[in-house]
């Protein structure tokens, strides 16, 4: 009975003060029914408090069950979290990569502080297999114009235009972080993003030259400039866009050095990666024999065979 009169009911009589001076007023109780007017309704339940203890306590151990040790960077979990991305997203930062605009960031409007490494692996490796490719068709299409021109299997190309732009891809934008990295100690405003994110906006920028090593295919020089030269447009200004914010804290002069070194590399890497002219193999020089009247007259001593 203790009990039962402890979860009563009971009226105050200054919360009936309350609502004499409101009438309007309306009062739920507890459970969360309407209570008539002119009584106040209040549950005592003297069990409540432990209750809401535990819930706090049990809330504060999923928070740390939920909370992760970071891993070391020579462990796989590590970089795990740099391929944790949807195809979603990996779409925006391509179509950033090839629309670039003055003024719009891609670190800070694709990238928002979380780079990825699953986009530049995979554009570098379709690269480097497409420069393969197309290079051994190129040949193909011009031994069938020229029969002239010896065609045999290049298999090596796809290991050298692999190891080619895994290199630029990673080497450049590390002396490229630590020449920021430098400027910053010399210049405080200089602020350089930090190395993955330089890696990401490279790869991302090398997206442009997939669709144009397919076009180079079509056998017209002056065309196949064209692309390459929109193709190189597009991306050295994605590179200058996204660059520039930090750079243009620092001087003038390292500010242009800098930015022309970058564009500088990159086409670069976009003429190494052009087709050269085929030319056809001069045919071997034929053994012509002398006639006999414009041979040497046999000296004495030697016989004639």
């Amino acid at each position: 009975m203790a009990a039962a009169d402890e979860l009563a009911f009971h009226e105050f009589e200054e919360a009936s003060n309350l609502l004499a001076e409101t009438p309007d007023a309306v009062t739920t109780s507890g459970s969360g029914q309407l209570t008539p007017q002119g009584h106040v309704a209040v549950a005592v339940d003297s069990g409540g408090s432990y209750g809401a203890e535990e819930e706090v306590e049990e809330s504060d151990k999923t928070a740390l069950l939920q909370e992760k040790q970071q891993p070391g960077f020579w462990t796989f979990g590590y970089y795990q979290s740099f391929f944790d991305v949807d195809t979603c997203q990996v779409l925006d930062r391509i179509k950033g990569s090839l629309l670039p605009r003055p003024g719009h960031n891609f670190v800070r409007h694709r990238l928002r502080n979380r780079p990825d490494l699953y986009g530049p692996f995979w554009i570098c490796a379709t690269l480097a297999f497409v420069l393969a490719v197309t290079g051994n068709l190129t040949l193909v299409l011009a031994q069938r114009r020229d029969p002239s021109i010896h065609y045999s299997p290049q298999f090596h190309k796809v290991t050298v235009a692999g190891v080619t732009i895994y290199c630029y891809v990673w080497l450049v934008p590390l002396a490229l972080w630590g020449f920021l990295r430098w400027r910053k100690r010399v210049r405080e405003r200089v602020g350089p993003y930090t190395f993955l994110e330089t890696v990401c906006v490279y790869g991302y920028s090398l997206f442009v030259f997939i669709p144009t090593v397919v076009l180079w295919l079509i056998p017209v020089p002056w065309l196949q400039w064209l692309f390459g030269a929109l193709a190189l447009a597009l991306s050295a200004a994605s590179l200058v866009f996204t660059l520039w914010p930090v750079v243009r804290e620092d001087t003038r002069l390292v500010a242009a050095v800098l930015l022309s070194t970058v564009v500088l590399l990159h086409a670069l890497l976009a003429t190494g990666c052009k087709p050269l002219p085929l030319e056809p193999l001069a045919p071997p020089p034929q053994a012509t024999s002398l006639p006999l009247n414009l041979l040497p007259p046999p000296t004495p001593g030697s016989q004639v065979t």
